[in-house]
């Protein structure tokens, strides 16, 4: 995530302006991620690189929207320089290092692939207890979340992740970019309260196309969680992560 709402962003070295207000420069970040070096060699091949905000199992998930945009270190370079960065910048990435898988790895990979734009990506990893706060307060310029949840619908991503940050309406809790785009609010906010399940489709899908053209994050991967038994043990999965006794089988 990126802030996008102050005209000088705390965390970099640029005066009198914000680079991350320019979706040149958002996107360049993107395009210069080679995604599949950090699955295969950060990640170790367990984790799926997508581009859509939602997974799978998701009322909302869009399998056109879920198509990353092309690691391309050129067309990166000339989107960065076209927005007056030729020489890059300097910028402060926070980052937890307890709460993701390989977290602070990732921040890591990613600082080094931003690095051949000659952005100085400077990376300030902590613990979750200290790091979501910090959060809470918008004091950042580029930060990593993660999200989930157990309910299988968009609504959950959509109004505390990208409407416009605003305590009274109970929106924009978890936008620490502090994003503000009004066609996201107006498609999102009308999604929140269709009944119509086809008109709401339409309206969840014009709220995540609009996210996703405006690069307003940069999507990585679904973190996977694997489970390690001995042979003669099987045990069920869940998609909750929990471990029972009652589907646990022990055999010789």
């Amino acid at each position: 995530g990126m802030d996008q709402w102050r005209d000088e962003s705390p965390y970099t070295d640029v005066k009198g302006k914000n680079p991350f207000k320019d979706k040149r420069v958002r996107q360049a970040l993107y395009q210069a991620i080679d995604i599949e070096a950090i699955r295969r060699a950060t990640m170790r091949g367990l984790a799926v690189p997508t581009g859509s905000m939602l997974a799978p199992q998701v009322n909302g998930y869009f399998e056109e929207f879920a198509k990353r945009l092309p690691y391309d270190e050129n067309a990166a370079r000339k989107l960065l320089a076209d927005a007056g960065y030729p020489e890059g910048f300097e910028v402060t990435l926070d980052c937890p290092n307890n709460r993701y898988i390989n977290d602070e790895e990732i921040c890591i990979a990613l600082s080094a692939m931003w690095a051949q734009l000659k952005v100085k990506v400077k990376v300030n990893a902590m613990p979750r207890v200290t790091y979501f706060p910090k959060l809470d307060k918008n004091d950042t310029s580029m930060y990593m979340l993660g999200w989930g949840g157990s309910i299988t619908d968009a609504e959950p991503s959509i109004t505390p992740l990208m409407k416009t940050a605003d305590a009274s309406k109970g929106q924009g809790a978890f936008n620490y970019g502090r994003v503000s785009n009004p066609k996201i609010d107006q498609t999102g906010g009308q999604s929140s309260v269709e009944a119509d399940p086809k008109k709401r489709e339409a309206l969840v899908k014009a709220t995540l196309l609009e996210w996703k053209e405006q690069v307003h994050t940069i999507p990585l991967h679904r973190q996977m969680i694997p489970w390690a038994m001995r042979s003669n043990v099987s045990v069920t999965h869940r998609a909750d992560n929990y471990l029972t006794v009652e589907w646990i089988t022990i055999g010789r």
